[in-house]
């Protein structure tokens, strides 16, 4: 990991390539298809530090299809995992949400916004560097509403205990790439692998 904190110019970022890193497979836990999505599933991505615990937070949620763990908001075509933590992509490591009823997204977020520290910039615990920023990418105009809603909700209830302003990023139109395959379910595989997940513990009231 470079521990780099400022965000690459287009110019800078590695160009990347045009095909996959990965033919996306089956859910370890789930058994679902990791790539499901539109027209049948909601999709949402949530960057929130490691990805490998992140991820394992939304498989356990009732109601969740499937999850997977991948790269976005950067400029990097199909990145490798070293190319992220070179710093020279631009991405965050997120977590990509496929879910059926739209009456789970409000769980969803509180999930986001409670199990990592969203004021912390470009970092999360001892883990530095851009691919760690919080971000939430939506895919509708309904997530992105309740996207900023929770935020600014969230940021008030921080600023009461005392943390900074929020710095997560709410964006739409957000390419999604996948990781590499020992990264899908990471802590599935290995359960007694590394999880930086920690909040704040402030709650978050929707």
């Amino acid at each position: 990991m470079s521990g780099m904190t400022t965000l690459p110019t287009c110019v800078e970022a590695h160009k990347g390539r045009e095909e996959a890193i990965i033919s996306p497979g089956v859910h370890t836990v789930l058994g679902s298809a990791i790539d499901s999505g539109a027209p049948d599933f909601h999709v949402i991505l949530l960057g929130m530090g490691c990805f490998w615990g992140a991820e394992r937070l939304f498989w356990k949620l009732e109601g969740i299809h499937t999850t997977a763990v991948g790269y976005a908001g950067g400029f990097t075509k199909n990145p490798t995992y070293e190319e992220v933590c070179s710093g020279l992509t631009a991405h965050t490591e997120v977590v990509r949400v496929a879910y059926a009823q739209e009456s789970l997204l409000p769980q969803i977020l509180k999930t986001f916004w409670e199990n990592h520290d969203p004021s912390a910039g470009m970092r999360q615990g001892n883990d530095i560097g851009t691919q760690y920023r919080s971000a939430i990418y939506c895919s509708s105009s309904e997530q992105l509403q309740m996207a900023n809603e929770t935020r600014a909700a969230y940021q008030a209830q921080l600023a009461k205990a005392g943390h900074p302003p929020v710095t997560t990023e709410v964006a739409t139109g957000k390419t999604f790439y996948f990781a590499e395959e020992y990264h899908q379910q990471y802590l599935d595989k290995k359960p007694n692998g590394y999880c930086g997940i920690k909040g704040t513990g402030v709650a978050c009231i929707i």
